[in-house]
């Protein structure tokens, strides 16, 4: 087994939320599943995305500068699927769901679990991705008691169901 099959297997152990990123402006409207995000700092607010370099959404993003990370509930699965499906075109991803806009202008899911609407402040490239350094400009967030984490390979909801 090599190496980066090793890297592969245990990394599928860390389980991770799962978030839909978009983004829209000069070079068109754009979106992809991911789970690795994370927060870098509180000052200034400011979030990591990492995007493989080969997707053929990248320099889309790059070019509008502006990207919304919408964190998923775990009704969201099937829209996972559809902003990971490589055969649809850009335009037909965003037909499945409601979506509005903060001030970047990039897509916001109305029903995710969390949105935070950035710009992005810096890319530094890493092996096959971009590690996009994303400043916070706008946060919302909803009242979705069950978020969505993709853990060994496989979809899991966590949290609770609120009590009324």
């Amino acid at each position: 087994m090599t190496l980066q099959t090793e890297f592969r297997n245990a990394m599928a152990q860390l389980g991770s939320a799962v978030s839909v990123i978009t983004t829209d402006g000069p070079a068109g409207k754009f979106g992809f599943t991911a789970s690795a995000v994370c927060s870098v700092t509180d000052q200034p607010p400011t979030l990591l995305v990492c995007m493989n370099r080969n997707s053929y959404a990248h320099e889309h993003f790059r070019r509008n500068g502006v990207l919304c990370v919408n964190v998923l509930s775990s009704s969201h699965q099937a829209l996972s699927g559809v902003f990971a499906n490589a055969s649809l075109r850009s335009e037909q991803r965003f037909l499945h769901d409601s979506w509005q806009v903060m001030s970047s202008g990039a897509p916001v899911l109305s029903s995710s679990v969390a949105s935070f609407d950035c710009l992005i402040a810096d890319c530094h490239e890493v092996g096959s991705h971009s590690v996009f350094y994303c400043q916070v400009q706008a946060i919302r967030i909803s009242e979705q008691p069950r978020g969505l984490v993709y853990f060994n390979r496989r979809y899991h909801a966590v949290g609770h169901d609120i009590e009324a």
